[in-house]
């Protein structure tokens, strides 16, 4: 479990093809001795297990083996030896919750179809899945890539987000453009009250 506040902000450095799975190494810096065999760490949205770590010339880094439904359902194939991600390791009992509680398994992949920067603030506008655009509502909370966000407005399966120049300087999002694809989970107290209502007819 996570609350999607980006704690570190990784980079791929390696990514070695295992027939349908994948060994990905990232560097970041979370200090090896602080990680354990099996640990869950969400990585650009997805969680993901941390099966090696330690420290070399370079620095840091742990690596994660990301699976053929992982490839397929996120962001994950697209990464490439200097892709940018948000990393966040998971919530420990006693943690603030400070953004929404997030599961770290990605419903379906989004994109943006606009950005517009004004006052060191960013406004992108984006659009889901058709499927999953009935759980994102005004005010509600989501997570793209990672990061809890605040849903600003929706239009049928388009909403916007808005950035502060904190987020942007302390995540992958300062980077975002037109055209680019994200990890999209929605939230989870919205997946159930839509399960609800569609059981009770």
């Amino acid at each position: 479990m996570f609350t999607g506040l980006v704690s570190d902000v990784g980079r791929v450095i390696s990514i070695v093809e295992r027939g349908e799975l994948r060994r990905v190494r990232f560097a970041t810096s979370y200090a090896p001795e602080t990680i354990a065999t099996g640990a869950s760490i969400a990585c650009g949205g997805p969680c993901l297990t941390a099966v090696d770590f330690g420290r070399d010339a370079g620095g840091n880094w742990f690596e994660v083996d990301v699976g053929a439904e992982t490839l397929a359902r996120t962001t994950a194939g697209l990464w490439r030896p200097g892709t940018r991600v948000n990393l966040e390791r998971s919530l420990k009992i006693g943690d603030e919750l400070g953004g929404h509680l997030v599961s770290g398994h990605v419903d379906g992949v989004a994109r943006i179809i606009a950005r517009r920067d004004f006052d060191g603030m960013a406004r992108f506008d984006i659009e889901a899945p058709h499927g999953l655009s009935k759980f994102i509502a005004e005010k509600g909370s989501v997570s793209l890539d990672g990061t809890s966000l605040t849903v600003n407005s929706v239009d049928g399966d388009c909403f916007s987000i808005l950035l502060i120049p904190h987020t942007l300087a302390v995540t992958t999002w300062g980077d975002r453009r037109e055209g680019d694809a994200l990890n999209l989970e929605i939230d989870q107290m919205a997946r159930y009250a839509a399960r609800l209502s569609e059981t009770r007819g």
